[in-house]
């Protein structure tokens, strides 16, 4: 790690991956940064949701300067290959370097948001910077709905410019993102006894790209739940089946790479099925060749299960599966490219105490538009039987072009790199909207080092914008 640059956050970060850091379980996180403050006699301290506060004083010269906020999440969205044995709850991340990418052995790396809390770390660490006062704000469980920037109440930060670290392009800055909220769908279902003379096959999508649902819903990457629901569906229409179980995505900001089906098929329609399976993979590995060239489709023999899903219900949730958008739903009108607003299919589970739970997540930077857009899924399954709700809303953040933080940012890197800096708004959620409830008069601007792949095991860290990243944080502070 000592020889990579910068040096002193890419060795916090190391420490970092030594961390179990799941959203809901950043407890670990939490006493690190009160045992770093504590070490280096730094003021610290820690609200009710473990949302953590460290304070700098302002270098020599630099005291009457004004308070900057620096902020970044501690936990990480954990997600694996499902050949790939680890634990989060206790293993430390296994990185590595490659052609110039920092990457994980098929887990996510969390340099989401690791490596900004690893830049706030080395501020807070270097006694030779120069800068104002200093509070580096590390918050809990953005992941999951964002609990921590619910929580915070007026005064546990006291500045006025506030700079999130946690977006995935160097180069740019980002001082506008887009609001979510989650629904969620649930089937009650009969688990049945299994006909006789049928065969129990596993109907597997694996090896999806999957990626940010927000960052990245615009790519038309294979979504796994709904390509197996596509062809349950339309399967199902040919030869009389039932299904036994079904599961599939993971994480609800994360596009799903991998479903699964347990399908009890007839003995004489058993040749049929594969073959079906067999032209229906064809078609979708070909429509997906450039976005997803490692996806799977594979069908196996599995075990007899103890029983299966009703009929009536299973019905109800392929057809439901199979309708349900996802994607890209409106363009911004305001920002050519920008995404402005999006679903996203993001997972199906099955519990066996009789309910299917279906999540998904919708994102835009117009509430009424996020709203509508969540209505609409709510209404297709509550047509389909289901019972719906929805969770976890946060607002956007509007754009500021006039910002005084984002000129200053400007400046320092046309000064530093000689090129200007790209100004853009996101579609992903971030942090920003929710602080502005609390602290309304905030002035924000979003950056940070390059990142791919986030919320899939195909996330990497571009090293060299790191320290990029780096030089415009530091010329920031300086002249502020």
């Amino acid at each position: 790690m000592n020889t990579l640059q910068p040096e002193s956050v890419f060795s916090f970060f190391h420490e970092i991956c030594q961390i179990p850091r799941e959203s809901g379980n950043e407890r670990g996180m939490t006493e690190y940064l009160q045992a770093f403050a504590d070490r280096r006699g730094l003021e610290c301290r820690t609200d009710g949701a473990g949302n953590v506060v460290i304070r700098k004083p302002a270098s020599s010269g630099k005291e009457n300067a004004p308070v900057i906020v620096l902020q970044s999440h501690t936990d990480m969205v954990c997600e694996k290959n499902e050949d790939v044995f680890f634990d989060f709850s206790k293993d430390a991340i296994n990185y590595y370097v490659e052609d110039g990418w920092m990457k994980a052995r098929g887990t996510t790396l969390g340099a989401d948001d690791g490596i900004g809390v690893a830049a706030q770390l080395a501020v807070l660490d270097d006694l030779t910077l120069v800068h104002g006062p200093i509070e580096c704000l590390f918050t809990v469980s953005e992941e999951t709905g964002l609990d921590g920037a619910r929580a915070l109440a007026p005064g546990f930060i006291t500045g006025e410019i506030l700079l999130n670290l946690d977006s995935e392009d160097e180069g740019e800055v980002f001082i506008g993102c887009a609001g979510g909220i989650d629904t969620t769908a649930r089937f009650q279902y009969t688990q049945v006894p299994l006909p006789s003379g049928t065969t129990t096959v596993k109907v597997a999508v694996s090896g999806g790209t999957g990626g940010h649902s927000g960052d990245e819903i615009h790519k038309d990457l294979c979504n796994a739940v709904q390509v197996l629901a596509r062809f349950l569906w339309n399967a199902r229409k040919k030869i009389d089946f039932d299904i036994a179980s079904i599961n599939g995505g993971n994480k609800r900001n994360a596009i799903a790479r991998e479903a699964f089906a347990l399908c009890v098929v007839p003995n004489r329609d058993m040749e049929l099925f594969r073959s079906l399976f067999i032209q229906y993979s064809d078609e979708v590995t070909g429509e997906y060749r450039i976005t997803d060239p490692f996806l799977r489709t594979e069908i196996t023999p599995a075990g007899s299960p103890s029983g299966m899903i009703d009929r009536h219900t299973a019905d109800r949730i392929v057809a439901a599966l199979y309708s349900c958008p996802h994607g890209v739903l409106a363009m911004s009108k305001e920002i050519p490219g920008l995404v402005e607003t999006s679903t996203n299919l993001a997972s199906v589970k099955m519990d066996i105490d009789g309910e299917i739970r279906v999540g998904t997540s919708q994102r835009s930077a117009i509430d009424s538009a996020r709203r509508n857009a969540a209505m609409r899924i709510e209404s297709l399954f509550a047509l389909a039987g289901a019972l719906v709700t929805h969770e976890s809303e946060y607002p956007g953040w509007a754009p500021n072009s006039h910002s005084p933080i984002l000129r200053v940012c400007k400046e320092a890197y046309e000064n530093l790199f000689n090129t200007e800096v790209k100004v853009r708004a996101i579609h992903a959620g971030l942090e920003c909207g929710l602080f502005l409830n609390a602290f309304p008069h905030l002035d924000m601007i979003s950056f940070g080092p390059t990142l791919k792949g986030v919320h899939s095991p195909g996330e990497r860290l571009e090293i060299s914008t790191v320290q990029k990243f780096w030089l415009l944080l530091l010329e920031i502070l300086k002249t502020v």
